[in-house]
Protein backbone atom coordinates (compact mmCIF):
# COMPACT_ATOMS: atom_id res chain seq x y z
CA UNK A 1 0.00 0.00 0.00
CA UNK A 2 1.47 3.60 -1.09
CA UNK A 3 2.12 5.92 1.28
CA UNK A 4 -0.70 8.30 -0.22
CA UNK A 5 -3.11 5.62 -0.11
CA UNK A 6 -2.60 5.29 3.17
CA UNK A 7 -2.95 8.77 4.06
CA UNK A 8 -5.91 8.63 2.88
CA UNK A 9 -7.44 6.15 4.80
CA UNK A 10 -5.68 8.08 8.26
CA UNK A 11 -7.93 10.84 7.32
CA UNK A 12 -11.11 9.25 7.05
CA UNK A 13 -10.87 6.95 10.04
CA UNK A 14 -9.97 10.31 11.29
CA UNK A 15 -13.04 12.11 10.01
CA UNK A 16 -15.59 9.40 11.77
CA UNK A 17 -14.54 10.07 15.05
CA UNK A 18 -16.89 13.20 15.05
CA UNK A 19 -19.01 15.35 12.56
CA UNK A 20 -16.52 17.70 11.56
CA UNK A 21 -18.87 20.85 11.71
CA UNK A 22 -17.63 24.65 10.00
CA UNK A 23 -14.13 25.03 8.63
CA UNK A 24 -12.45 28.08 7.87
CA UNK A 25 -9.85 26.73 5.36
CA UNK A 26 -7.30 29.96 4.74
CA UNK A 27 -4.27 29.71 2.96
CA UNK A 28 -1.72 32.22 0.48
CA UNK A 29 -2.10 32.30 -3.09
CA UNK A 30 -0.65 29.16 -4.21
CA UNK A 31 -0.60 26.78 -1.65
CA UNK A 32 -3.31 24.56 -2.78
CA UNK A 33 -6.48 25.63 -0.80
CA UNK A 34 -8.88 24.95 -3.68
CA UNK A 35 -7.35 21.00 -4.49
CA UNK A 36 -7.87 20.39 -0.34
CA UNK A 37 -11.31 21.59 -0.20
CA UNK A 38 -11.87 18.89 -2.90
CA UNK A 39 -9.91 16.39 -0.82
CA UNK A 40 -11.64 17.06 2.28
CA UNK A 41 -15.37 17.29 0.61
CA UNK A 42 -14.55 13.85 -1.06
CA UNK A 43 -13.60 12.97 2.76
CA UNK A 44 -16.15 14.29 5.00
CA UNK A 45 -19.10 14.46 2.53
CA UNK A 46 -19.87 17.84 3.23
CA UNK A 47 -20.25 21.35 0.80
CA UNK A 48 -16.86 23.63 -0.11
CA UNK A 49 -18.88 26.98 0.66
CA UNK A 50 -17.62 29.96 -1.52
CA UNK A 51 -18.46 33.54 -0.96
CA UNK A 52 -17.62 34.05 -4.71
CA UNK A 53 -19.42 31.28 -5.98
CA UNK A 54 -22.48 32.33 -3.94
CA UNK A 55 -22.01 36.07 -5.07
CA UNK A 56 -22.35 34.65 -8.55
CA UNK A 57 -24.51 32.09 -8.37
CA UNK A 58 -27.62 34.74 -6.93
CA UNK A 59 -26.58 37.58 -9.89
CA UNK A 60 -27.12 34.44 -12.05
CA UNK A 61 -30.16 32.98 -10.85
CA UNK A 62 -31.67 36.68 -10.13
CA UNK A 63 -31.94 36.41 -6.58
CA UNK A 64 -33.09 39.40 -4.68
CA UNK A 65 -29.77 39.30 -3.33
CA UNK A 66 -28.20 39.08 -6.52
CA UNK A 67 -30.21 42.16 -7.67
CA UNK A 68 -29.01 43.79 -4.84
CA UNK A 69 -25.16 42.76 -4.95
CA UNK A 70 -25.27 43.48 -9.05
CA UNK A 71 -26.40 47.00 -8.66
CA UNK A 72 -23.33 47.88 -6.21
CA UNK A 73 -20.89 46.04 -8.32
CA UNK A 74 -22.45 47.96 -11.53
CA UNK A 75 -21.13 51.06 -9.04
CA UNK A 76 -17.70 49.70 -8.97
CA UNK A 77 -18.50 49.48 -5.10
CA UNK A 78 -17.55 46.59 -2.70
CA UNK A 79 -20.55 44.69 -1.84
CA UNK A 80 -20.90 45.29 2.37
CA UNK A 81 -20.37 42.54 4.82
CA UNK A 82 -24.11 42.73 5.26
CA UNK A 83 -25.14 41.16 2.30
CA UNK A 84 -22.82 38.65 1.94
CA UNK A 85 -23.28 38.02 5.63
CA UNK A 86 -27.07 36.92 4.67
CA UNK A 87 -26.09 34.96 1.66
CA UNK A 88 -24.06 32.55 3.87
CA UNK A 89 -27.16 32.33 6.27
CA UNK A 90 -28.98 31.23 3.26
CA UNK A 91 -26.85 28.68 1.96
CA UNK A 92 -25.51 27.31 5.66
CA UNK A 93 -30.04 26.94 5.64
CA UNK A 94 -29.74 24.31 3.28
CA UNK A 95 -29.48 20.25 4.42
CA UNK A 96 -26.19 19.40 3.05
CA UNK A 97 -24.53 22.20 5.14
CA UNK A 98 -26.42 20.28 8.69
CA UNK A 99 -22.83 18.31 9.67
CA UNK A 100 -20.31 20.72 8.34
CA UNK A 101 -18.99 22.38 5.66
CA UNK A 102 -15.94 24.07 4.08
CA UNK A 103 -15.42 27.86 4.57
CA UNK A 104 -13.32 29.28 1.45
CA UNK A 105 -13.15 33.08 1.16
CA UNK A 106 -15.43 33.54 4.22
CA UNK A 107 -15.16 35.65 7.03
CA UNK A 108 -12.75 37.46 5.34
CA UNK A 109 -12.88 40.27 7.77
CA UNK A 110 -13.72 40.23 12.23
CA UNK A 111 -16.89 41.53 11.24
CA UNK A 112 -17.72 38.76 9.37
CA UNK A 113 -15.82 36.29 11.90
CA UNK A 114 -17.67 37.54 14.72
CA UNK A 115 -21.30 37.56 13.15
CA UNK A 116 -20.76 33.86 12.05
CA UNK A 117 -19.77 33.26 15.70
CA UNK A 118 -22.65 34.81 17.47
CA UNK A 119 -24.50 33.18 14.67
CA UNK A 120 -23.48 29.50 15.14
CA UNK A 121 -23.67 29.72 18.83
CA UNK A 122 -27.31 30.46 19.03
CA UNK A 123 -27.96 27.11 17.26
CA UNK A 124 -29.22 24.63 19.62
CA UNK A 125 -25.92 22.13 19.59
CA UNK A 126 -23.45 24.81 18.48
CA UNK A 127 -20.02 23.73 16.78
CA UNK A 128 -17.99 26.74 16.35
CA UNK A 129 -15.89 27.32 13.67
CA UNK A 130 -12.54 26.20 14.00
CA UNK A 131 -9.83 27.35 11.35
CA UNK A 132 -7.07 25.39 9.45
CA UNK A 133 -4.16 27.29 7.68
CA UNK A 134 -1.87 25.75 4.94
CA UNK A 135 1.23 26.66 5.30
CA UNK A 136 3.91 26.91 2.30
CA UNK A 137 7.69 28.57 2.24
CA UNK A 138 6.84 32.07 0.69
CA UNK A 139 9.70 31.07 -1.89
CA UNK A 140 8.20 27.60 -2.85
CA UNK A 141 5.10 30.00 -3.35
CA UNK A 142 6.56 32.01 -5.61
CA UNK A 143 7.85 29.04 -7.85
CA UNK A 144 5.06 27.41 -8.13
CA UNK A 145 2.96 30.65 -9.33
CA UNK A 146 5.80 32.04 -11.22
CA UNK A 147 6.68 28.52 -13.02
CA UNK A 148 3.15 27.53 -13.95
CA UNK A 149 2.60 27.52 -17.72
CA UNK A 150 -0.34 26.24 -19.48
CA UNK A 151 -1.50 24.60 -22.76
CA UNK A 152 -3.95 27.19 -24.48
CA UNK A 153 -5.13 24.03 -26.42
CA UNK A 154 -5.76 21.55 -23.94
CA UNK A 155 -5.68 23.03 -20.70
CA UNK A 156 -2.68 21.15 -19.25
CA UNK A 157 -1.10 22.87 -17.09
CA UNK A 158 3.10 22.84 -16.18
CA UNK A 159 5.54 24.05 -13.70
CA UNK A 160 9.24 24.97 -15.49
CA UNK A 161 10.85 24.09 -11.80
CA UNK A 162 8.81 20.87 -10.90
CA UNK A 163 6.66 19.94 -13.81
CA UNK A 164 8.17 21.07 -17.02
CA UNK A 165 7.28 19.48 -20.43
CA UNK A 166 9.51 17.56 -22.21
CA UNK A 167 10.13 20.07 -25.15
CA UNK A 168 11.02 23.40 -23.23
CA UNK A 169 7.91 25.58 -23.64
CA UNK A 170 5.66 23.20 -25.93
CA UNK A 171 3.06 20.79 -24.65
CA UNK A 172 3.76 17.18 -24.53
CA UNK A 173 0.11 16.21 -25.57
CA UNK A 174 -0.68 19.31 -28.24
CA UNK A 175 2.89 20.58 -29.35
CA UNK A 176 1.21 24.52 -28.38
CA UNK A 177 3.30 26.91 -27.29
CA UNK A 178 2.52 27.29 -23.64
CA UNK A 179 1.86 30.42 -22.22
CA UNK A 180 2.03 32.16 -18.75
CA UNK A 181 -0.94 34.07 -17.27
CA UNK A 182 -0.98 37.51 -16.72
CA UNK A 183 -1.08 37.51 -13.28
CA UNK A 184 1.60 34.65 -12.77
CA UNK A 185 4.00 36.82 -12.16
CA UNK A 186 6.72 37.80 -8.93
CA UNK A 187 5.52 41.49 -8.60
CA UNK A 188 1.56 40.71 -9.06
CA UNK A 189 2.54 37.47 -6.57
CA UNK A 190 4.09 40.05 -4.04
CA UNK A 191 1.05 41.99 -4.12
CA UNK A 192 -1.63 39.12 -3.27
CA UNK A 193 0.62 38.52 -0.91
CA UNK A 194 0.85 41.97 0.83
CA UNK A 195 -3.03 42.01 0.38
CA UNK A 196 -4.01 38.43 1.90
CA UNK A 197 -1.82 38.82 4.84
CA UNK A 198 -3.05 42.07 5.58
CA UNK A 199 -6.39 40.66 4.94
CA UNK A 200 -6.48 37.84 7.16
CA UNK A 201 -3.95 38.46 9.96
CA UNK A 202 -6.82 39.66 12.22
CA UNK A 203 -8.90 36.65 11.69
CA UNK A 204 -5.92 34.71 12.26
CA UNK A 205 -5.56 36.65 15.92
CA UNK A 206 -9.17 36.20 16.12
CA UNK A 207 -9.21 32.29 15.97
CA UNK A 208 -5.65 32.27 17.34
CA UNK A 209 -7.04 33.29 20.86
CA UNK A 210 -9.88 31.61 21.04
CA UNK A 211 -7.88 28.27 20.45
CA UNK A 212 -9.48 27.32 17.20
CA UNK A 213 -6.36 27.85 14.81
CA UNK A 214 -4.07 25.40 13.68
CA UNK A 215 -1.23 25.67 10.76
CA UNK A 216 -0.19 22.08 8.83
CA UNK A 217 2.58 21.59 6.29
CA UNK A 218 1.24 22.37 2.66
CA UNK A 219 4.35 21.13 1.62
CA UNK A 220 3.89 17.28 0.89
CA UNK A 221 1.94 14.85 -1.33
CA UNK A 222 -2.02 15.82 -1.58
CA UNK A 223 -3.16 12.88 0.65
CA UNK A 224 -0.53 13.36 3.63
CA UNK A 225 -1.78 17.45 3.29
CA UNK A 226 -5.68 16.40 3.45
CA UNK A 227 -4.88 13.82 6.56
CA UNK A 228 -2.85 16.74 8.16
CA UNK A 229 -5.98 19.03 8.21
CA UNK A 230 -8.00 16.21 9.01
CA UNK A 231 -6.08 15.73 12.69
CA UNK A 232 -5.48 19.31 12.86
CA UNK A 233 -9.79 19.50 13.14
CA UNK A 234 -9.80 16.49 15.15
CA UNK A 235 -7.46 18.03 18.10
CA UNK A 236 -9.32 21.62 17.61
CA UNK A 237 -12.88 20.15 18.30
CA UNK A 238 -11.69 18.28 21.18
CA UNK A 239 -11.00 21.64 22.80
CA UNK A 240 -13.22 23.64 20.72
Amino acid sequence: MSSSVSAVQRGRAAGRKTAPGPILLMGAPGVGKGTQAKELVKLWGIPQISTGDLLRANVAQDTSLGRVAKEIMGRGELVPDSLVDEMVAVRLQQPDAAKGYILDGFPRTLGQAGWLDGRLAAQPKPLPVVAVSIQVDYNQLLRRITGRRNCPVCQTIYNIYVNPPRRDGFCDVEGAALVQRADDTEQVFKERMRAYAALTAPVVEHYRALGRFAEVNGDRPIAEVAAGIVAAVERLRETA
